[in-house]
This record gives structure tokens, sequence and C-alpha cells, in this order.
């Protein structure tokens, strides 16, 4: 059914059709407040309850949620109706890079910028334990401005995955792009297929054809189990290792992304930027960032600041070592204090996004309440996380007061249901209608 000009939810306006595959259809929309382009993906929900991949669709729904960065294409909101799903995602206006390489081998630079995004991103999704397992060209889409956005993520898997053997057995992924394990049936590691996968893509920026081709399917398995490929002669040095290294057969001895980040070719024209030590910047959790200088705190400082050694001397037997020094794997942070009551907590080592930088302010709200705030000022919101949930909480157990629930307010009354309205899901949430 065509669905161009109608309105979705009284929000998007959908226009022409973009493409479609078995159980989904992707359209172009407008968000009819804000003007902005977007790419609605509409799912039959009878047909994908028929072929019983509703979990599916849920677990793709969760791992985009949790996996926000430049290079991967963003889920804005999840919609359902009686009949349909619909994903409101961004809008890649540049297309496929399929669409890009099916013309010819890119240049040197062009590819090696693509091939620096996509292991960025695919670097990313691995830290939250997340592997695509079906990375491929079609599966790479371009913005307006040509950055790689990856995409597709249903066939996507979770670390929590794993089997008892602590590896991965779904067989999936597409022939050309899938790696010898996959095809060989044994368990399998997420990052190392992915890894090959990113090796067959390098390949094809590189050339414009594809590495392991044959018309005969299983004569195309056997060059893959057996990673026989040749690199044509005008390779560089520095890409010829690095593609045997990524294509290698045995998962055991494939390289890794942190050494495929430390290979020449892959770092040459890279601009490292160095943070700005005058700056120190706060992200919030909607994800905006903004200053949070000495100065301006203390400029919005309402109650009286107290020292944190004094909170310490106020719980007999507390020890502020607890909170760092445990044998478990946690990650060590240094305290110094600054003026006006601020702890600043910085990392030891270098993260993900640099080092870790929090800050704690201790204020009086009254002579026997006092209030703890703590603020990411630098680094991964994973790690943050972790410390305070990790580190901070339990270290706190004995300090902090939990106080009784207030008594809830009579729920509202019921609604009569109206069969004809239509609901909006958040991609916040995993259940759906």
């Amino acid at each position: 059914m065509d669905i161009k000009g109608s309105v979705l939810m009284e929000k998007y306006e959908l226009g022409r059709l973009l493409g479609q595959g078995t159980f989904a259809k992707v359209y172009y929309g407008r968000n009819m407040k804000t003007g902005h382009s977007v790419a609605i993906k509409v799912i039959d929900k009878e047909k994908v309850l028929r072929v019983g991949l509703i979990n599916q669709i849920k677990r793709e729904i969760s791992i985009m949620r949790l996996v926000r960065h430049p290079n991967i294409l963003e889920l804005y909101e999840v919609m359902a109706t009686k009949t349909k799903i619909y994903f409101a995602l961004e809008y890649a206006k540049g297309g496929e890079l399929f669409d890009k390489v099916s013309k010819g081998r890119l240049k040197e630079h062009i590819a090696r910028r693509y091939f620096h995004q996509l292991i960025t991103a695919v670097d990313f999704c691995h830290s939250r334990g997340v592997y695509h397992r079906d990375l491929k060209p079609e599966n790479l889409l371009l913005d307006e401005n040509d950055n790689l956005k990856v995409s597709d993520f249903g066939l996507s898997a979770l670390a929590e995955s794993k089997r008892q053997d602590g590896l991965l057995h779904t067989t999936c992924g597409t022939p050309a792009y899938v790696a010898p394990e996959v095809i060989n049936r044994k368990g399998y590691d997420g990052d190392k297929v992915d890894v090959w996968s990113c090796g067959v893509i390098l390949y094809v920026l590189l050339t414009g054809y594809l590495p392991f081709h044959d018309s005969n399917l299983m004569e195309m398995y056997r060059k893959i189990g057996k990673a026989e490929f040749k690199c044509p002669n005008w390779f560089p040095p520095d890409v010829r290792r690095l593609l045997t290294r990524m294509l290698e057969p045995n998962p055991s001895y494939r390289i890794t992304i942190a050494k495929v980040k430390e290979n020449p070719w892959f770092k040459k024209g890279n601009i490292v930027r160095k943070p700005n030590k005058e700056l120190v910047l706060s992200t919030s959790s909607d994800g905006a960032s903004a200053s949070c200088s000495s100065e301006e705190k203390q400029e919005v400082m309402r109650f009286q600041n107290l020292n944190a050694f004094d909170i310490i001397a106020l719980s007999p037997g507390f020890d502020l070592t607890a909170l760092f020094e445990e044998p478990r794997q946690k990650k060590e942070m240094k305290i110094s204090k600054r003026e006006a009551g601020l702890l600043k907590l910085e990392a030891m080592t270098e993260g993900r996004k640099g080092i870790l930088s929090i800050d704690a302010e201790i204020f009086e709200l009254t002579h026997s309440f006092h209030m703890v705030e703590v603020k990411k000022c630098n680094g991964d919101t994973l790690e943050y996380h972790k410390v305070v949930n990790e580190g901070l909480r339990p270290g706190l157990q004995d300090i902090v007061w939990t106080w009784q629930p207030e008594a809830k307010p009579p729920p509202p009354p019921e609604q009569p249901q109206q069969p004809e309205k239509v609901g909006s899901l958040p991609p916040e949430q995993d259940q759906l209608p």
C-alpha cells in the first residue's frame, strides 16, 4: 500500500519509498515540528509474528539504543499501531556506500577515510558488548556530509548471548563477507567475525570487487576457508600486511581492532585532537556539553561547602580507599581537593574518550543533612557509570540514608479505550505493543 503523503502519529509526513525488504519498507519522512528529514522504517507486525522475529525486532531496538555514535545510524523513536511498527531513523542522504563502490574502486585516501570511520564505529559497538555480524557496503550509509553510518543491526548479538563456552553459535551474515568459523558452524567470537568483515570491506573499497568470489557458492566458501585471495601489485605494503592479518582464517591469529588502529596506513592522515586543558567539558544526560569551570561553580553555590574528609569524619569507620581499591578490576582514580569544597576524581589511565574526570561537590542543606553532587566532566559515559555503580554507590552505603517511600497518590480513573488511537513508544523502552 502506498503511504506517500500520509501523516504518521501527527508528527511525521511520509514521502517517497527509499527501499524495501521482506518484512519492511523504508520511506523518506519529515518531522513536521522541526522540519528535519528522517527515514521511516515500516515493519509489518503480522509478518514478523508469523515467522517468529518479534524478539529480533526488540533486540534491534535495544541495541540501537545502546550504540549512540557519530558513525552509527541513530534511532530517534519507535512507534506502533495494531498492524505496523515504525522506526524513526536518522536520514542518510548519501545512500549506500555500495552504490559508490559498484561504480569502481575508490581513491586511496577516500577509502581510508571510510575505513577509519567504520573501524571507529565497530570498536565502539564492541566496547558496548554489541557485535554487528552483517557488515557489508549495503549496510554502510552516507550522510549529507559524506560521513559513514553503520546501519541494520537486525542480525546483531549482545555479549550476553554467548553460550557457556563464551562463544556465539548462530550462523548468520552475508556469504561473501562472512568469516570462515561461521561457515564451519563452529562457535565464534563476535569481535573476530566483525574484523574479518571489515577486512573484506577494505579490500572492496580499494579494488571495487570482492576478494572471495565464485559463481559456485561451495567453491567460494572453500576460498574463504583457506583465505585464498590476491592483493593487486599496486597495494601499499602496509595495506597488504593489514589485509593479510584481518583475513586470517584462524581467528586465534586474526588481528584485533586495537592492532588495526596501530597500522601505519590506517594512522596516515589521521588527526589526533588533543584535549583542551583550560576547559573541561561536562556531558549531561541528553548528550549536551557545557563548560564547568571552577569560577562558574563558585557562582552557583547556594550552600556552605564541606571538605569531603569532614564528611568522612562524621561517619566512623568509613574508609575512602574502599571506593577504588577492591580486589575486582576497577578503574583506579586519584583524588585532589580544589577550592570551595570541590573534589576532582581523575582516572590514572586513559580510557576510550580520554582521561575520565569526575567532579564531586558537597553542600550543607541543613546542619544534619548534606548533599553530594557528582558530575562527569570528561571521558566515556559507560566508564563513568561503572565507577559510580561499582565504586561510589557501594562505598557510600554506610553514610547515605534511605528514606521510606512516600505514599503514592491514588491512580487516575481509567479512561475509556479508543481502538482507533495509536500509541508512541520511545527508544528507551524495549517492550512493544
